[in-house]
């Protein structure tokens, strides 16, 4: 029985796509390992997380069908009474018990289980329709949150729930960043049925393609969140001739920032741009969707900058985590 390597090739350091909420016939998922690997690779993606339902990754199924090109990462989706989350970068075989709620406080032990293999906790679908999926528990020892989640969209990528989700996330920034820290935002599939791999996923900068690696990126916000592959976002800042990207602190000493958002597969979309001020500022995209969109600003005017990528309709194609200006 083999479980899959922490490792694959990968391009060195670079982006990576993946989707790191996945569920299988070995949970309540329609498609098996091999169906979904096949999937993962027709949507682009890099890598996926197996999070079935209070269960480890079954041996010997994800094993074989991890290969050079895509790396599976071993997870869990804690399903509690009171919310929902998912454990991420779990060692072969561990489980995390699913049984406590916001009441009993034993959440806290089972995060420090997660942490202790240097795995992730992500707050997951923090406002889901439908009972137990609504998030109760504080943010407060979760590494990331998970601002869109796509089960509950049909044939739309986005709804009211990830709308919730995002500015609750949003409007959490500005105080996070007050204490020295920040709590990144990543997007899932939640994938249980045919069609629903990749939308939406992660992209992550990571040094090499690899379990830590990947969990690294997305644990120093080094990402964002696209709807499909067919999506491409450059994100950057730069400052007396320094420059940082999505996740990255830019020293501004004080001067001009130029905050430029290159965007690729929304056409006719529109570009905004958020701040500890809310939105600031908001542009549109070219028909063919291809375009770049530049805003100017301070550290003292912006603890930090954002974007999300919409669609005519107003639907989410793409959101990013935050350049932070110091």
């Amino acid at each position: 029985m083999s479980f899959p390597p922490a490792r694959a090739v990968g391009r060195g350091a670079a982006w990576y796509r993946g989707d790191c909420h996945v569920h299988s016939v070995h949970s309540d998922g329609e498609l098996t390992p091999e169906e979904l690997a096949v999937r993962a690779r027709a949507a682009g993606l890099d890598f996926i997380a197996t999070t079935e339902h209070n269960s480890a990754a079954a041996p010997g199924v994800w094993g074989q069908v991890a290969a050079d090109d895509l790396l599976i990462l071993l997870g869990e989706e804690v399903t509690t009474r009171t919310g929902h989350w998912l454990a991420l970068g779990l060692g072969p075989g561990q489980v995390v018990d699913w049984n406590h709620q916001v009441r009993d406080g034993l959440v806290d032990e089972c995060l420090d289980q997660v942490h202790r293999v240097g795995g992730l906790c992500v707050a997951a679908h923090p406002h889901a329709p439908y009972p137990s999926g609504d998030f109760m528990f504080s943010f407060r020892g979760f590494d990331v949150v998970e601002v869109w989640n796509g089960l509950w969209t049909s044939d739309r990528p986005w709804n009211a729930d990830n709308e919730a989700a995002l500015a609750e996330w949003g409007r959490s920034l500005a105080a996070d960043l007050r204490t020295g820290s920040w709590r990144p935002a990543m997007g899932n599939s939640d994938a249980h049925l045919e069609g629903q791999l990749g939308t939406p996923h992660t992209v992550v900068f990571a040094e090499e393609l690899s379990t830590a690696a990947v969990l690294a990126g997305i644990r120093a916000g080094r990402s964002w969140i696209a709807e499909s592959a067919e999506v491409d976002v450059s994100f950057t800042a730069r400052a007396d001739g320094r420059v940082a990207g999505v996740g990255e602190r830019l020293a501004t000493r004080g001067g001009p920032v130029e905050v430029r958002a290159a965007v690729r597969g929304v056409p006719a979309g529109t570009v905004s741009f958020h701040t500890d001020r809310g939105k600031v500022h908001r542009a549109p995209l070219p028909g063919d969707g291809a375009g770049a969109v530049c805003w100017d600003t301070t550290a003292e005017e912006s603890a930090f900058v954002r974007i999300e990528v919409r669609r005519p309709d107003g639907q989410a194609a793409a959101l990013t985590n935050p350049i932070v200006l110091d």
